[in-house]
């Protein structure tokens, strides 16, 4: 990435030679380019929150920024890219969505996310945080960047406008005007699930900001939740990509003896997972866990695998982040272990399945959804 004050070499986490996505966009570029342009003092406390994959910490460590993520995958690749740039450990200090903010920011630089929802929720939270002489800056590209964006800006920090665009992205100017009483803040968010859909029939669900389909059931899991396996006994079971975590809850309820793990690279996924699982009085044993699917669960050691596996990276339509799933699933899988998998027919997860276990067979379809079962032999 070129920058003003240098070229930086970035990458993605996990890092894949073969991966044709870069570590950064045009937005990043123009935020940078408009700090240095505009000879923006950034002393105090610089809080940087939404950075895809470390890019803007790494270019402003010399002001010992904090990284604010909601990505794990996000953490790792800050932490490899400012190792390869010999920044000493801590001189950036890295927060999660989950974490509570600094008392104070002098200086915030916001890369819009994808979800408005998840940029509400944090601006809510730093809010308290802002002070009157606040340098606020947002970025995006301009498809991600609409008219709502900017409304969440003025109506929780204060006056906003925007920058022309160049090279598709855009900038988001904020004239912090704090208020003596914070809006409240509506997350998480729960809401009652409707009969029908099995053991987790009117159970609850709580989403927190930027969870997929934060306000109701979406269609895909519902199909899931209706040919479930129905497995009894003892089993570990893994909720992979867990979201909310109801797939998981809802075997959790069906079979009391099972070992259920919930893991997402999302901090507010796996707190969603947890929030769920416990609202809804699940007697049996469970752990939470965020990281990079699979790794880390031992080999051999997990007799059943759930999955819906997101084929979005951010804006960019990639089936890279399921093959990881799946090749991580086949390993920590016993012997006649399986992986059950739900997803958009087009998408053809059943060719991969093949390819990787040997076998793959359709449990159940409709004109948008699979629901798919590979054997490890």
């Amino acid at each position: 990435m070129t920058m003003p004050w240098g070229d930086l070499a970035l990458t993605r986490f996990p890092e894949d030679p073969r991966e044709r996505l870069r570590a950064w966009d045009a937005s990043d570029e123009y935020l940078l380019r408009h700090l240095a342009e505009r000879e923006v003092p950034l002393s105090g406390t610089v809080v940087v929150v939404g950075d895809r994959w470390g890019a803007l910490v790494t270019a402003l460590a010399a002001h010992r920024p904090t990284q604010i993520t909601d990505s794990y995958l996000t953490q790792e690749a800050t932490r490899a890219n400012l190792a390869r740039h010999g920044v000493e450990p801590g001189t950036v200090r890295l927060l999660t969505t989950q974490d509570a903010p600094p008392d104070r920011i002098d200086v915030l630089l916001v890369r819009v996310p994808k979800s408005l929802a998840l940029l509400e929720d944090q601006l809510l939270r730093l809010a308290p945080a802002v002070h009157e002489g606040t340098v606020v800056v947002g970025t995006g590209m301009v498809k991600e960047i609409h008219t709502s964006t900017l409304q969440l800006f003025e109506r929780i920090l204060g006056p906003t406008r925007t920058s022309l665009a160049e090279k598709k992205a855009r900038l988001i100017f904020c004239t912090p005007e704090p208020s003596p009483e914070p809006a409240a803040n509506p997350w998480p968010y729960a809401y009652t699930l409707p009969d029908g859909i099995g053991a987790v029939s009117q159970g609850t669900v709580v989403n927190h900001a930027g969870v997929f389909c934060a306000d109701r059931l979406d269609i895909g899991t519902r199909f899931f939740l209706g040919h479930l396996p129905d497995g009894k006994g003892a089993q570990r079971v893994v909720d992979l990509g867990c979201g909310n975590g109801i797939v998981g809850t809802a075997v959790g309820l069906a079979n009391p003896e099972a070992e259920v793990l919930f893991v997402d690279e999302s901090f507010q996924a796996v707190a969603s997972a947890e929030a769920t699982y416990r609202a809804n009085g699940v007697p049996g044993h469970a752990e939470f866990r965020v990281g990079d699917g699979m790794a880390g669960v031992p080999a051999g050691s997990v007799d059943l695998v759930l999955n819906n596996p997101p084929f979005h990276s951010h804006q960019a339509t990639t089936d890279a982040t399921a093959w990881r799933m799946f090749t991580g699933a086949r390993r920590a899988l016993r012997p006649g272990g399986e992986l059950w998998v739900i997803g958009n027919r087009h998408l053809g997860y059943h060719v991969k399945l093949r390819r990787l276990f040997g076998n793959s067979e359709l449990v159940a379809g409709d004109p948008k959804f699979v629901v798919l079962r590979a054997v490890k032999r």
